[in-house]
């Protein structure tokens, strides 16, 4: 079935912001961002710093559509104000967290609100016809939206393998459809708060955005909020890392602690389950399901689901691991913050 012509209320503008009919409405206003400061339309900065708040403390945006002008207004704001504050915690805090939001709101809508939704984003999904329908599915997705949209979704039921895929097409149930569609937003999101050069903020928003930063800093754990980058940079492993990491590559024998520490390292950067598995193929008694269960349960997929961390620096000299010292590893007492030094990632002060 083809999307129904859905026309968004000013109540829908209000609960999905990032509608593109939500943006054109904000255009026909002509608000800058100077009259934000006006103490006539405080409202609509206050309720945007509270947007971000919540983002923060709850990894959530609740929606108050009472006053449906200030929604809509106050999400490009927020938008503005998280991209200010030149965080990438709270970016990516923000977008999750107004994602996680629509997933909510989304799984309570009709079909053809929904369909009407992810023609917004361009995405292919449909209602199943009569002939196709199969409990408990509603939906289909062609798989290349599907594959787009789950690339962030760790939960085995994603893989494609473990799907019904049909003439090209994967079929959802309803919250599942929602979940790929908050993935859309979550993306979306992200990409808006990626701003070049921001244009010069009045002091009272330059202050907020400082306030929220602070904010961040006093309410959320400093392990969080500095994060590991999810680019792998290859050249900013440690020596010891490196040195595993070619002989894993090259199919050389690992001892055991050396093997669980590399492994350890990569989850905890964000390496993909599959990758790591992938790079202990080479050895000559390489056994795919001991394997698999060993980097899954160190992953924290299976057992205890605690994702372990690498050794100490310490240990790994104890285990004569620590090898090719240079001088930065002085300055850590472990892997991971070498990594994090040597990649440059930004630390929020």
């Amino acid at each position: 079935m083809q999307p129904a012509t859905v026309k968004f209320t000013k109540n829908d503008l209000a609960k999905y912001p990032f509608l593109k009919e939500a943006a054109e409405y904000v255009k026909t206003l002509e608000l800058k961002i100077e009259d934000l400061a006006n103490p006539e339309l405080s409202k609509i900065l206050e309720r945007a710093k509270e947007r971000i708040e919540e983002a923060i403390l709850y990894t959530i945006v609740t929606r108050r559509t009472q006053n449906e002008e200030i929604e809509i207004l106050s999400f490009p704001t927020a938008t503005m104000l998280a991209a200010a504050t030149e965080n990438s915690f709270i970016k990516r805090r923000y977008a999750l967290a107004e994602a996680k939001q629509t997933y909510n709101d989304l799984k309570l809508e009709p079909k053809e609100k929904i369909l009407a939704i992810a023609e917004n984003f361009g995405c292919r999904i449909f209602t199943l016809n009569a002939e196709e329908i199969v409990t408990p599915y509603e939906f289909k997705i062609h798989f290349t939206d599907y594959l787009k949209n789950v690339a962030n979704l760790r939960d085995k039921k994603w893989k494609l393998v473990n799907r019904s895929l049909i003439q090209g097409n994967v079929y959802l149930t309803k919250n599942e459809t929602a979940r790929l569609l908050s993935e859309e937003v979550r993306r979306h999101i992200e990409k808006r708060l990626e701003i070049g050069d921001l244009p010069k903020m009045p002091q009272r928003i330059a202050e907020t955005a400082e306030a929220l930063k602070t904010l961040t800093l006093e309410k959320v754990s400093k392990t969080e909020v500095e994060g590991i980058p999810k680019t792998i940079r290859q050249e900013a492993f440690p020596p010891c890392i490196t040195a595993l990491y070619e002989a894993a590559q090259k199919g050389r024998h690992i001892p055991h602690i050396a093997r669980f520490t590399l492994t350890s390292f990569l989850v905890n950067i964000g390496v993909p389950v599959e990758s790591i598995i992938d790079l202990f193929r080479a050895s000559s008694d390489f056994n795919e399901r001991l394997t698999r269960y060993q980097v899954e349960h160190i992953a924290g997929e299976r057992g205890s689901r605690t994702r372990y961390k690498p050794p100490k620096c310490q240990t790994l000299k104890t285990h004569g691991i620590c090898v090719n010292s240079v001088e930065l590893c002085k300055a850590v007492s472990h892997p991971l913050g070498f990594y994090k030094r040597h990649s440059g990632l930004k630390i929020l002060r």
